[in-house]
């Protein structure tokens, strides 16, 4: 509750500060006959939009889980900043659109010394605002909100250069707000076109971040009983609701009783810690001496192929004379499928008394 009032309440700093800003530059833009001025204008307009779109969104986000949404509305706030991102996109390419027309059919503009100061204070407002913005949506890992304070310093930008043109102007009678439009407009295009594929991967399941990954797996891996932590998954259901599965090697001999205070101790500490609900499997370490040789073997044969990145949960299974492991393979790869059956003859050929039952993992932390 405390992160959904911070980003509404910075919302409402930037909706505030862009109707003042659509105010004056609009009084100016209509005196000075100055079209960079009042598209500048229309820009801020789109800010304040961009800011009630994240105050929407993050309000409809926060709501409880229910029947049709038992993990969360969380990932609205993701549809808010792509809805931020569009906007930010729509205003480069009306920028650019108006620049163009700027330049073929350009008009007599009259700006004064209080209009450029008028546009000064513009650019550093929404320069202090975008800064804001942007470290508040950072700190409480709001897309929508970086997205509006990303859109706040590519609007401080376009100022400027809008300051620039109508500094020339004034002093040398030069009229290049359309040249320098293009300019500004090909970069917030640039931008949005950032700020939509980052948003877009997340959705979509991006990679996970490798730093929480990195923590996650060293914690888990400080219980005396895990001799590693594999096969980390964490799925987003919104800045603040993610949910994770791992698995953790143990002795082939621990009881159920002991393993069911492992895991629920693991998967505690992982919440406080991280509020990541985390589900813990298991695998059975199976290093007895006579296992050596297999196991021996089977490292000296992925070590012929670069595109191996790991194997796992390996386990000899004697009653059913079945071999288990996982294997990791690079994405990059394209013939996985054809690595494993490889090992797999291998290993059968040399290993003739037991089925080598291999799973394919995902590569999903660096």
């Amino acid at each position: 509750m405390d992160r959904e009032k911070k980003i509404i309440k910075t919302s409402q700093l930037g909706i505030g500060v862009n109707i003042l800003l659509v105010i004056f530059k609009m009084a100016v833009g209509f005196i000075a006959n100055s079209i960079a001025i009042i598209l500048d204008g229309v820009n801020n307009l789109t800010d304040v939009i961009s800011s009630t779109v994240t105050i929407v969104g993050t309000k409809l986000a926060s709501k409880a889980p229910d029947k049709e949404h038992p993990y969360g509305h969380g990932r609205i706030e993701y549809i808010a900043a792509l809805i931020v991102s569009e906007i930010v996109l729509l205003a480069g390419v009306v920028a650019i659109k108006e620049s163009i027309d700027k330049i073929i059919n350009p008009n007599e503009t009259n700006y004064t010394i209080i209009s450029l100061v008028i546009i000064f204070v513009g650019v550093i407002t929404k320069l202090f605002l975008g800064k804001y913005v942007t470290k508040a949506g950072k700190k409480l890992n709001s897309q929508s909100l970086i997205a509006s304070g990303q859109d706040a310093l590519m609007d401080s930008i376009l100022s400027f250069t809008t300051l620039v043109s109508a500094i020339l102007n004034y002093i040398l009678g030069l009229n290049l707000e359309g040249y320098l439009g293009i300019l500004i407009s090909i970069f917030i295009i640039k931008t949005a076109v950032g700020m939509l594929k980052e948003t877009t991967s997340i959705m979509i399941g991006g990679r996970n971040e490798k730093e929480l990954a990195d923590k996650i797996e060293k914690k888990v891996c400080s219980y005396k009983e895990v001799q590693g932590a594999y096969d980390l998954v964490l799925h987003n259901y919104g800045p603040s609701k993610i949910i994770g599965t791992v698995h953790i090697q143990v002795r082939d001999d621990m009881r159920a009783d002991e393993l069911h205070i492992l895991t629920r101790q693991i998967s505690m500490d992982i919440f406080n810690e991280y509020g990541i609900v985390l589900t813990v499997g298991i695998y059975a370490a199976n290093d007895k001496d006579n296992y050596k040789d297999i196991k021996d073997y089977l490292m000296e044969l992925i070590s012929r192929y670069n595109q191996i990145k790991q194997i796992h949960g390996f386990y000899v299974d004697e009653e059913n004379s079945s071999i288990y492991f996982d294997l990791i393979i690079d994405f990059d790869c394209k013939n996985q499928e054809e690595i494993k059956k490889e090992i797999i003859e291998k290993l059968e050929a040399k290993y003739p008394q037991y089925k080598f039952n291999v799973i394919l993992d995902g590569d999903f932390n660096d």
